[in-house]
């Protein structure tokens, strides 16, 4: 887009949101099946405080008789009546002015016998949209009996207990709760009343800020996005979260033995923030709105730090394991230790497994973020935490979606027979080169289609791929040569069986994550076992101090980070090459 444009809001695009807002309520729902059910029975439907039909029919036949009397006028006029004579002593130029016309032709329609009278106009109704009652709230539905001077009163109680009615970060934990708001709520809170400045807060400032929170957000999604947002956003991006994330690594129990290696923050607080956009941020924005947070669960795994000493078992955003394993498995593969990976580092991941064409895909720029993959050739910690992720789970929506990507070369939204076939030549030769006959494209296909069943012919789109419960099956047959050979060793309707029975328990992703975090625990048991010369048992937590520590000196953070952030002004450092 040219510097001199402005973009402007398409309004029909709103009103279209707003209309599917509302039609998608379940009042409105019952209303219209209520009308359609009248409508089918033959009653009588309600349309409001408008008239009917009827009357609006006998309306404009009114209407339209009193026009044509008042143009041809009263047909029981008598047929000898005739118009008087103009004069004809008046100027020649007179009849042609436009004034003598008007009135010549009022003279002629006054002249009858019958008066016409003129008809009223009709007061219209207020429209029917008026009657519908307010469906769209940005910032959470309102609640009826919210007494907001007592939740201040309960606050300021709070505030009385500490010195001069300062609170610092560690007290924000009462402060939290007397807002009723969970735990770990208590460091956005402190950040937001501008506590990392001074160190403290005061009540006044504190009650001053949240009493405002009070009245304009009405639901905890709200209020969250609220207390870690910049000034003028109504979304968060990455860096939003890092202050949150950091009081969290400092107070969790879970987490006590990274105190002594405050540089593993940073590769902690990076994974979490990318697995918190893999999963909350559904529309791949870069932005996470009120909207799609309420829509997630993650505000109850925040809630559940607080229930939950042992961090590993949030798996869905918070598990340490989990961590431990992406960066060991990024760490294989940067064997420069400079926290980026090019192609032949990705290649070598499981021993060659990806397609080059795939990888070549990845690194085009259609699945990353920021411009360092297309110039640099390099995806950066952040973006293998998607890639290992969608890997070894390709069941959940944004896996599909991260695949699709990669497979529509095109870009327009569905994958042809082309493409398909574009991506299984490759495979073709790696099983060429393991003296396996590889099967026909053409039968391949058939067995592709015949699994996802797409709506329609030729194409594959991806809402097929959403509907379909074996994703994994089709997307390895295409880019994965070693889970395609375990996917043909297997009975198709084995794995469709185990895919219905375990989409509510473990997720493929958590199963890896275990596997291969008992294999790094074991080979790094049998390491010390090596080195110590003795057997000892090892404690996992001793297990994760041990590996921190002994990584810690050569590893580049991510975030210059300190472990208190009260006393530091988060915008001296620079994150964004890490979000890009």
């Amino acid at each position: 887009m040219s510097p001199g444009k402005v973009l402007q809001p398409v309004l029909k695009m709103k009103v279209d949101e707003l209309f599917l807002c509302w039609l998608s309520q379940p009042a409105t729902q019952l209303t219209l099946k209520d009308c359609l059910r009248r409508i089918k029975n033959e009653e009588e439907v309600e349309t409001g405080h408008g008239d009917t039909g009827n009357d609006k029919n006998e309306r404009l036949a009114n209407k339209n008789s009193n026009s044509k009397q008042c143009v041809l006028g009263d047909p029981r006029l008598p047929l000898s009546f005739s118009p008087p004579q103009l004069s004809t002593t008046l100027p020649l130029a007179t009849p042609a002015s436009p004034r003598n016309i008007s009135n010549v032709r009022a003279t002629r329609r006054s002249s009858g016998t019958r008066v016409v009278q003129t008809k009223k106009e009709e007061t219209l109704p207020p429209p029917l949209s008026q009657n519908i009652p307010t469906f769209y709230f940005p910032r959470g539905c309102p609640k009826e009996k919210v007494n907001i001077d007592a939740v201040i009163a309960k606050i300021e109680r709070t505030f009385s207990e500490f010195p001069n009615e300062r609170a610092t970060l560690e007290d924000m934990g009462k402060v939290a709760k007397a807002c009723e708001c969970p735990l770990y709520w208590k460091g956005p809170l402190f950040y937001c009343a501008g506590g990392e400045r001074t160190g403290y807060v005061s009540v006044h400032k504190f009650v001053a800020m949240w009493r405002k929170i009070l009245q304009t957000c009405y639901d905890d999604a709200a209020k969250f996005v609220h207390l870690l947002m910049n000034p003028g956003c109504n979304y968060l991006v990455q860096e939003d979260f890092i202050p949150f994330l950091q009081d969290v690594v400092n107070s969790h129990p879970g987490l006590s033995f990274l105190k002594e290696a405050s540089e593993f923050h940073s590769r902690y607080i990076t994974t979490v923030i990318q697995r918190i956009f893999y999963t909350v941020n559904r529309s791949w924005s870069g932005k996470i709105t009120c909207n799609e947070l309420r829509k997630s669960n993650f505000l109850q795994n925040v809630a559940l730090l607080e229930e939950e000493a042992d961090i590993n078992q949030l798996t869905e955003y918070f598990s340490y394991e989990h961590f431990y394993v992406i960066y060991c498995k990024f760490w294989e593969l940067d064997t420069d230790h400079d926290l980026y990976i090019d192609r032949k580092d990705l290649a070598r991941h499981n021993d060659h497994a990806i397609s080059n064409r795939m990888i070549e895909r990845i690194f085009s720029g259609a699945v990353t973020r920021g411009r360092k993959a297309q110039k640099d050739g390099k995806i950066s910690y952040a973006d293998f935490v998607w890639f290992l992720i969608s890997e070894e789970d390709k069941k959940t929506p944004t896996s599909i979606e991260y695949w699709f990507r990669c497979m529509d070369l095109d870009g327009d939204g569905a994958l042809s027979m082309y493409e398909l076939e574009y991506f299984y030549e490759e495979q073709c030769q790696k099983l060429d080169n393991m003296a396996i006959e590889p099967l026909p494209f053409e039968d391949c296909l058939c067995q592709m289609l015949d699994l996802v069943k797409p709506q329609y012919e030729g194409k594959i789109t991806l809402h097929d791929l959403k509907r379909c419960k074996l994703t994994n099956v089709f997307f390895d047959t295409f880019f994965n040569i070693e889970k395609y050979l375990d996917h043909e060793q297997k009975d198709q309707f084995s794995m469709l069986r185990d895919g219905e029975g375990e989409s509510q328990e473990v997720s493929d992703w958590e199963k890896y994550a275990a596997e291969e975090y008992d294999i790094l625990v074991a080979e790094e048991a049998a390491s010390d076992q090596w080195n110590d010369g003795y057997e000892a048992e090892l404690n996992p937590v001793d297990h994760q101090k041990a590996n921190v520590l002994k990584y810690q000196m050569e590893k580049r953070p991510f975030f210059e980070m300190p472990s208190h952030l009260a006393d530091v002004d988060l915008d001296e450092y620079d994150y964004e090459e890490d979000f890009e």
